[in-house]
C-alpha cells in the first residue's frame, strides 16, 4: 500500500521570507505561516489558539516568494511535512520540521497583499505558474528530473 505526505494551510506570514541562493544558483526561501483556530473551553470562554509552521520553497517558489510575499499576507500553501536533524554550536543533535511547498497562493487581504492585489506577481519566473484570477496568484514547483519516480 502506498502513502500519502500531504498538508494544505491557509494563514499569515509572520515575516518576510528569508531567502539563501546556494552555489549550485538554487534559491530557496524559509517563512513561518501562522494558523488560528478559535473554540470553547470547558467553561465557555472563547480561546484562540495560533500554530506557527516553518515552511521551505525552493527555486521558482522561492523566487517568487521573495518578490512578492510580505508579512502578514494571506497564503495558502500545499506541500508535505519534512523533518532533518542538525548539530547545533554546541554539538547537540536538534530536529526541525518543516512543511516543502510544492504550491503556494497568494490570497487578497493581509497587509502584504497590495503587492499581489495589484497584478505585480503576473511577472513571475517560468518555473511559476500563475492563476486566472486577478488576486489569488498560485504558484507551482516545477518537478527537477531527479525526482522523477521511475
Amino acid at each position: 500500500m502506498s502513502s500519502v505526505n500531504k498538508v494544505i494551510l491557509v494563514g499569515n506570514l509572520g515575516g518576510d521570507p528569508e531567502v539563501r541562493h546556494l552555489e549550485s544558483g538554487s534559491a530557496v526561501a524559509q517563512f513561518r505561516l501562522a494558523t488560528n483556530e478559535t473554540y470553547k473551553d470547558k467553561s465557555g470562554n472563547r480561546v484562540e489558539r495560533t500554530e506557527w509552521h516553518n515552511i521551505v520553497a525552493w527555486r521558482g517558489l522561492a523566487e517568487v516568494a521573495e518578490k512578492y510575499m510580505r508579512k502578514g499576507q494571506s497564503v495558502y500553501v500545499e506541500g508535505k511535512i519534512r523533518t532533518r536533524q542538525y548539530q547545533d554550536k554546541d554539538n547537540q543533535t536538534r530536529y526541525v520540521t518543516e512543511i516543502v511547498a510544492d504550491e503556494i497562493t497568494m490570497l487578497g487581504g493581509g497587509r502584504g497583499a497590495e503587492g499581489a492585489a495589484n497584478g505585480q506577481a503576473q511577472a513571475a519566473p517560468a518555473a511559476a505558474q500563475p492563476a486566472a484570477t486577478p488576486e489569488q496568484k498560485t504558484f507551482r514547483q516545477q518537478p527537477e528530473m531527479d525526482e522523477l519516480p521511475f
